[in-house]
């Protein structure tokens, strides 16, 4: 039985990550007790002192294993799915972890009657050339089937101190004199990892419309080339930037995809071949950051942050010293 005078419980999905860890934070600071589901809680005690004494819990769950998750989502309030993966590695594949996860935790939040928020992503369709996007797109049928009122967000690419994106091309930056570019047109919107875990936040404090599809971008449309000049000018480094044709890098993806450090995956090659930016219709209804109350953040605020890292000299570095990479 839910406790009538107990802070509310929160059961988040993929907690311990890299989105993860923002949302636990932004849900403890409100009082809320988070319960983070993962496939290993002893990867997660980095969250505890994200809260007080007791306030955040990890338990075992994994989306393949439904005991799992209904055990985990057991007396929750509310459960948020954050799980997804950007390339296949041994058992974790797309459809499994996107799309058959998906409908698990949304069925085990209906069980228990749990608001459901689930985070998605820019470009999910269910009939994406990429199995990405595809099982992304299936994941939010499944969510939508199961929950008609659970609130979808879809981030575009999200940046933030522990990301994926600048921090591998700011690394590459340090040895290579070249940083190659696949689709150095396509164009991206970035957001800050702060300010879609603001978004679950406020849906899960009930300040957002259930039932609809909320597409979160930054107030800035760049292109990847725009993205890898900002990164450059704020490692203080100079390289070429290299235009990748289509064929040649899927190519690639395909001989190298499957190593556990590969560059690039065939998979990423095809959502490199789509704009990633939030719709005119989202944007009209207001089924975006702004529409919920949240301003989101300009990347210039966020990236010298932790770029400073790969820097010549780190900290000491300053556009006078030049390039000495």
């Amino acid at each position: 039985m839910k406790s009538q005078t107990s802070p509310k419980l929160v059961t988040v999905f993929g907690g311990s990550g890299f989105v993860g860890r923002h949302v636990v934070r932004a849900l403890a600071s409100r009082g809320y007790r988070v319960r983070v589901a993962v496939r290993r809680p002893d990867l997660a005690f980095h969250l505890k002192p994200l809260g007080g004494v007791g306030q955040i819990q990890a338990v075992q769950a994994n989306l393949r294993y439904r005991w799992s998750v209904d055990a985990a989502v057991k007396d929750a309030d509310a459960v948020v799915n954050l799980v997804g993966i950007a390339k296949e590695t041994g058992r974790q594949k797309f459809e499994t972890v996107q799309a058959f996860g998906a409908r698990a935790v949304a069925e085990a939040a209906r069980k228990v009657c749990a608001k459901l928020i689930h985070v998605s992503a820019i470009g999910s369709d269910p009939d994406s050339d990429s199995k990405y996007g595809a099982t992304k797109g299936k994941g939010e049928l499944a969510v939508r089937q199961v929950s008609h009122d659970a609130i979808i967000l879809r981030p575009s690419m999200i940046f933030g101190q522990e990301d994926d994106f600048f921090n591998r091309f700011a690394t590459m930056a340090q040895i290579s004199p070249v940083v190659p570019l696949v689709g150095a047109n396509t164009q991206f919107q970035p957001v800050y990892v702060g300010d879609v875990a603001e978004a679950v936040a406020h849906a899960v404090d009930g300040q957002v419309a259930r039932g609809k599809i909320y597409e979160l971008g930054g107030p800035e449309q760049l292109t990847f080339r725009e993205c890898m000049e900002l990164m450059l000018k704020e490692v203080c480094r100079k390289r070429f930037l290299v235009n990748i044709p289509f064929v040649a890098a899927s190519a690639l993806g395909s001989l190298v995809g499957w190593l556990p450090f590969a560059p690039i995956t065939r998979d990423q090659v095809e959502l490199l071949k789509t704009d990633n930016l939030v719709s005119e219709t989202a944007t009209h209804e207001g089924r975006t950051l702004q529409g919920m109350g949240i301003q989101p953040t300009a990347l210039a605020a966020i990236l010298p942050s932790y770029m400073v890292q790969y820097r010549p000299h780190g900290q000491f570095t300053t556009a006078a010293t030049g390039d000495e990479g």
